[in-house]
């Protein structure tokens, strides 16, 4: 062992014994000092110093002479670990800018990719990616989820990246897009494929069961695959079947599948959804409060809004979408189907689907993105403007614009109560989510409107929650954005600032960071975020991205680039965070 790397070993020892002292002989690539350091525990906060060498933090404690290739005093300012993106959706968005701007600048040092997954991808399904792409192109040259990931860590990323496998990528890939069920060779065939995307590198199992064609798979599909996920050591991560009129029948579903699964299980974007659900949150939350007693493991994200953001698809009912965006759009072409979603569109409480318009009215949606150039302009007018211009119903007005740009149409839905929103925030295992891309205001980003939850979510914890409405502190925000999702994940050496563990830092103002994004103007960037350090590497320097590639892929427990990688017989022969 050279004298430098016998230095860092001795340093990292004393470190950890005694987080007061360390080697001053030691020149450190990067230090930080005269912060005040939140650890990502939730314990209460100390002014110390850390420093970093290569990707790690090898000191952290108290303010000691440290020497740094690069000193950043942090007087004044937090110093924690980098926030978790728990579900985001940058995709896409990676290969326009592999910077993520919109939540790099905000603080996240890692995106957790979900709902559905890049990969496995068979022949019909690379070739639909690429017909059904919008704003951002891209060729589509990978066919499994791992092949995905490297194709990203190649093109160079800021922020590091997780991904999931989706329960609808397989089903699209052994059954289509149709409303169909497999045969027990085909459910085989499935898990086979979670199995294989696992030691890939996958986090758990994912599904969205709002939409088709996600919404075809019954619970005892979705339990096969959970199972699989879980013997590699997985979580079930869901957009439930119903997050509104029927929110008790979904949870209750969820909470079979973990506990059918023996993993834990994952909560999308909880919220109440539509006027007449807000009262249903002290239901929830005492099912999920009393599941979580009789050790089901069950938490939860969410994004910091009152509208959430999808498409025209959660305006119909699914039985119209069966095999595809392409077959739904030529169903609705035909009058006689017409006239029966239009029907169903007006049910304002459907048996078997969520609509989400009839909950929000064509005044609270608003349309985000568009494919077809002759109606970009509709962009940022609701639905109800545009059908008065063009003298239809709201109803009839969402199936042509469908038709006629070719896509499902981006739209945020205006659906939750603020009330419920802060009380969310507050739920000790609740952790945060976008639910949006990695962008930029700037480029092809400028084409469509976004949701401002891309630029703020993560901001306006503090601006709003912790600063303003008071029902968290700067501590419990720090857990609830970094050790609380890194639990959740089982992922043990990021989430929080501990000697040894990967150096994802972000140095910030709890009492200036601010989120800027509107619905009326969402791209404008968050601020208050001096520092953000990923793997050791400065990502953003006094403000300003740098776009350096410090991203990596964080894989799975079950990846077989690991010496202990692969999977096992089943999820006890896993640990799980409790």
């Amino acid at each position: 062992m050279n004298a430098r790397r016998l230095s860092l070993a001795l340093g990292l020892a004393l470190s950890a014994a005694l987080p007061g002292i360390a080697l001053t002989a030691d020149v450190h690539d990067v230090v930080i000092i005269n912060g005040v350091i939140y650890d990502g525990s939730g314990s209460a906060p100390r002014h110390g110093d850390l420093a970093i060498d290569g990707d790690r933090i090898t000191y952290l404690g108290a303010h000691h002479d440290l020497k740094g290739r690069r000193t950043i005093d942090a007087h004044g300012q937090a110093v924690a670990p980098g926030f978790i993106n728990m579900l985001a959706h940058p995709e896409e968005s990676f290969f326009a800018d592999g910077r993520a701007l919109s939540d790099l600048t905000q603080g996240v040092t890692l995106e957790v990719m979900g709902e559905e997954s890049m990969g496995p991808l068979n022949d019909e399904m690379k070739h639909l990616m690429v017909q059904r792409q919008i704003d951002v192109k891209f060729p589509v040259t990978w066919t499994t989820l791992g092949e995905y990931l490297e194709v990203l860590e190649h093109r160079g990323i800021s922020p590091n990246v997780a991904s999931f496998v989706g329960a609808p990528t397989v089903r699209t890939y052994v059954l289509g897009e149709s409303d169909v069920q497999p045969t027990a060779a085909q459910l085989d065939q499935m898990r086979t494929l979670v199995h294989g995307a696992m030691e890939e590198g996958a986090m758990g199992l994912t599904t969205m069961l709002i939409y088709a064609p996600a919404t075809y798979a019954h619970t005892p599909e979705l339990e096969a695959l959970a199972k699989e996920s879980a013997r590699c050591g997985g979580i079930y991560t869901a957009h439930m079947r119903s997050e509104g009129d029927h929110i008790g029948e979904a949870l209750e579903e969820t909470i079979q599948i973990a506990r059918s699964s023996g993993a834990p299980a994952e909560i999308y974007h909880l919220k109440l959804a539509g006027r007449d659900n807000w009262s249903k949150l002290d239901d929830v939350v005492a099912r999920i409060n009393a599941s979580r007693a009789a050790g089901v493991r069950i938490s939860a994200n969410m994004y910091t809004y009152t509208a959430g953001a999808t498409g025209l698809d959660a305006a119909m009912p699914t039985w119209v979408q069966s095999g595809g965006l392409e077959a739904w759009i030529k169903q609705l072409k035909d009058p006689a189907v017409r006239a029966r979603v239009i029907a169903e569109m007006r049910d304002p409480h459907p048996k078997g689907w969520e609509n989400l318009l009839v909950k929000a009215g064509p005044e609270g949606t608003l349309l985000l993105q568009l494919k077809n150039p002759a109606l970009k302009p509709l962009t940022g007018r609701t639905l109800a403007d545009v059908a008065r211009e063009r003298g239809v119903s709201p109803e009839d007005a969402a199936i042509d614009l469908v038709i006629e740009d070719g896509t499902r149409v981006g739209v945020a839905y205006f659906l939750m109560s603020e009330d419920n929103v802060r009380r969310e925030v507050a739920l000790p295992w609740v952790s945060f989510g976008s639910d949006e891309a990695g962008e930029a205001p700037e480029g092809v980003f400028l084409l469509s409107a976004a949701h401002p939850r891309a630029y703020g979510n993560f901001a306006r914890v503090f601006a709003q929650y912790v600063r303003k409405d008071h029902v968290l502190s700067v501590e419990e925000a720090v857990r609830k954005l970094a050790a609380l999702p890194a639990d959740n994940l089982s992922i043990k050496d990021r989430g929080r600032l501990r000697v040894g563990n990967y150096a994802d830092v972000v140095v910030f103002d709890p009492a200036t960071i601010q989120d800027h994004a509107t619905y009326a103007k969402p791209h404008q960037l968050s601020t208050g975020v001096s520092y953000v350090i990923v793997n050791g590497q400065l990502a953003v320097d006094d403000g300003v991205a740098t776009g350096a590639h410090s991203g990596r892929i964080v894989r799975g427990r079950a990846w077989k680039g690991y010496p202990d990688g692969g999977c096992r017989k089943d999820a006890h022969d896993w640990t799980w965070s409790p």
